[in-house]
């Protein structure tokens, strides 16, 4: 897909239930996902222990780019100024191997992890993407999450390819942020489907304008 001369592709993987929902309210250091216990293993059991072998190539796709952009919420569950003893949830080898921009409305010097290197964008959205596509180059540019920032890039009109990985269970977790919600109306192609047991992959493009 082209999306313009010398441009990367922005791509979106996120994994929801039935009814629209990433993650659950409130979420601390100890629940990644929110205070509804459990949220995570259920969007998630696909793509570890011995379901990963099923899903390896859309594992390997969200693994593909070249830069990240991700919510504040997606690297802490706190707001305000940072405590910089926090370095995210994943460890000293963080999965993503490339820039990430985190948006954030507080400063913080860049963070590396093994391969890994966090940046604080205070800019806002237009300018994280922007460093994120120099830093990607031709590799494509991918928006982590959460459901808040995908809704955000969805109403600004800058995911080309949005994959979807649909859980069968329904969450039902009120106060948490609905994938699709506040977005607009968006005309979609859909391009790829792929079912397990587990977990739908359904893969959408941008219409051309």
């Amino acid at each position: 897909m082209t999306v313009g001369t010398g441009m990367s592709i922005v791509t979106c993987d996120i994994a929801v239930s039935l009814d629209g929902f990433a993650a659950g309210p409130h979420p601390t250091r100890e629940l990644p996902f929110g205070d509804v216990v459990g949220t995570g293993e259920v969007l998630h059991s696909w793509m570890f222990d011995h379901h990963a072998d099923d899903h390896r190539q859309e594992i390997a796709a969200i693994l593909d780019a070249g830069a990240y952009v991700m919510g504040r919420g997606m690297f802490s569950p706190d707001t305000g100024p940072w405590d910089l003893d926090w370095t995210g949830w994943w460890g000293d080898e963080p999965p993503y191997r490339a820039p990430v921009l985190v948006l954030t409305h507080h400063e913080r010097a860049p963070l590396t992890l093994g391969e890994t290197t966090f940046h604080f964008v205070t800019g806002g959205l237009e300018d994280a993407m922007a460093r994120a596509r120099h830093a990607a180059g031709d590799r494509p540019v991918s928006v982590a999450g959460g459901a808040g920032l995908v809704n955000q890039c969805l109403r600004a009109g800058v995911i080309d390819e949005l994959r979807l990985h649909v859980v069968p269970a329904v969450l039902d977790v009120p106060g948490a942020t609905r994938l699709f919600d506040g977005v607009g109306r968006h005309d979609l192609e859909a391009v790829g489907a792929r079912w397990t047991p587990e977990v739908t992959h359904l893969t959408y493009r941008r219409r051309a304008d």
